[in-house]
């Protein structure tokens, strides 16, 4: 152990002496001028409570703004919709004014540089650099500014309402003693159950931003039948619904409604990697959080709402095709390269992956570092689940299929023939070339793209889809993406 501080004393020189040495290579300049004694953890407290009192006064909450929602709330049926829709298709302008985007170079206004770092421009105020939007001193309104705000922030609150369900539907379907064979105990159940109550305040903001127009809560069908699929599919809900507002946030025209959604949608990627903890998969396996457009996160989530009020407000954005990984990596196993053809709970993009393997290949109840995948704060495994150069086998939907609440929804694209598989993960778009190998059945080779030395940029529960073309776009401008995709899927690389 390097230290610039003598000790006199022989007993504290024996001390540092026979600590351990820091275990970060090529870090050489450590300094920790104390010497590292064993901790002890006797003697343990006996008696608990209010051992000394501080000086306080009663107090209370006064007029607090009303949720739109109870802390348990919405209905108890669950399951497929069976009825016949009477409204289908997203809900459409009178006039489009073009079929697609096409590129155009950079925006001529942006030509600030600063290569000397000093203040180019006179400042608008005391301590205030010039520029920025919003700073002027006009009274915020916290309200949708356009029909993209409106059709951004509705299908946020889709997302809100069926997180607090969810959550809850989870909790009341699986007792204590489903939990505690998963590794998890009540303390687990009361956080999950305070995620849901979170969500009621997520819902009401969103609410109060929309107006009287806001969605309101709908039924549900959910895929899980364990505790572990349960965990599954609550990282890849809010994996997809943190992801899809980090994809629109920045392209809002109400920069103040922005403002409060990302303090919203800060929880939601906390609430991702706390999922990821109980299922025993690293928490936070990225450099960077990944955005995807607003259609993307539709297409994800639409296919578990079965039905929703009458007269409930419709979105805009369009629903894809499905894209199926039927070898998606299986995280309950010892080995995810062991993973068998379609070991899913179900057959839509967002399912989890089958729990119910033999004990023998499980790795949930194993107390062995480097293969135990039971609930952690963090867990390094000895086999990765995916790896670049695996092969991914894909099948894929025709467009036409009824989706969403009500079955009301119907998956459409404009692509032509898919001859890429497009990676989104981080800040990163991948593109490798798709095998065909039948109708609507084919593979590719998992890519080794990096945003920076040292971090792969494909890691965690990413985003994939087949495309026409391999259209160079980056994360501001990923929506462009959207009239070249022929399906939709999701990967769980780590």
């Amino acid at each position: 152990m390097l230290t610039r501080t003598l000790y006199a004393s022989s007993l504290l020189s024996a001390l540092v002496a026979a600590a351990p040495a820091p275990q970060v290579s090529g870090y050489t300049d450590a300094d920790g001028p104390f010497p590292q004694m064993p901790s002890a953890i006797y003697p343990l407290a006996t008696s608990f409570g209010p051992d000394s009192q501080i000086p306080a006064i009663e107090t209370s909450v006064t007029l607090a703004p009303p949720r739109v929602s109870s802390d348990v709330t919405g209905p108890t049926r669950h399951g497929p919709y069976s009825g016949t829709p009477t409204t289908t298709g997203a809900v459409k302008a009178s006039t489009t004014l073009v079929e697609s985007i096409a590129p155009l170079p950079p925006n001529p206004t942006h030509t600030y540089y600063n290569a000397g770092g000093v203040l180019l421009n006179p400042a608008p105020a005391p301590y205030t650099p010039s520029g920025g939007l919003g700073t002027n001193g006009t009274e915020p309104r916290y309200m949708v500014n356009s029909d993209f705000d409106f059709e951004s922030l509705a299908l946020a609150l889709y997302q809100e309402w069926i997180e607090l369900d969810l959550f809850n539907n989870g909790l009341a379907i699986f007792s204590n003693e489903d939990f505690i064979a998963a590794g998890l105990t009540a303390e687990d159940r009361a956080y999950i159950a305070y995620m849901a109550i979170q969500e009621t305040g997520h819902a009401t903001l969103l609410t109060n931003m929309l107006g009287e127009a806001a969605p309101v809560q709908c039924t549900y069908d959910y895929p899980f039948r364990t505790v572990r699929e349960f965990i599954d599919f609550n990282q890849k809900v809010t994996r997809w619904g943190e992801a899809g507002v980090w994809g629109f946030l920045s392209h809002l025209d109400s920069r103040e409604a922005s403002q409060l959604l990302s303090q919203s949608i800060a929880i939601e990627t906390r609430q991702q990697m706390s999922f990821r903890q109980m299922l025993g998969l690293f928490p936070m396996p990225e450099w960077f959080e990944v955005g995807i457009p607003q259609s993307w996160a539709w297409t994800y989530l639409a296919p578990y709402i079965s039905s929703c009020p009458q007269n409930q407000t419709r979105l805009a954005w369009q629903n894809f095709p499905a894209l199926h990984v039927v070898n998606q990596p299986n995280p309950n196993r010892i080995s995810a390269n062991n993973t068998q053809p379609w070991e899913l709970a179900g057959n839509r993009s967002g399912d989890p992956s089958d729990s119910s393997i033999p004990n023998d290949e499980s790795c949930v109840n194993l107390n062995e570092t480097g293969y135990s995948c039971g609930p952690a704060i963090s867990r390094n495994r000895s086999e990765p689940l995916s790896f670049p150069g695996r092969q991914v086998n894909f099948t894929w939907d025709a467009p036409g299929q009824a989706v969403g609440p009500n079955n009301s929804y119907v998956t459409s694209t404009t692509a032509g023939a898919p001859q890429f598989v497009a990676w989104v993960s981080q800040l990163n778009l991948t593109y490798t070339p798709l095998t065909v190998t039948g109708e609507k059945s084919g593979y590719t080779y998992q890519p080794a793209s990096v945003v920076f030395e040292g971090d792969p940029a494909l890691n965690n529960t990413a985003f994939v889809a087949l495309t026409d073309t391999d259209l160079f776009l980056t994360p501001f401008n990923l929506t462009m993406i959207n009239p070249h995709v022929a399906a939709l899927g999701m990967y769980t690389a780590g």
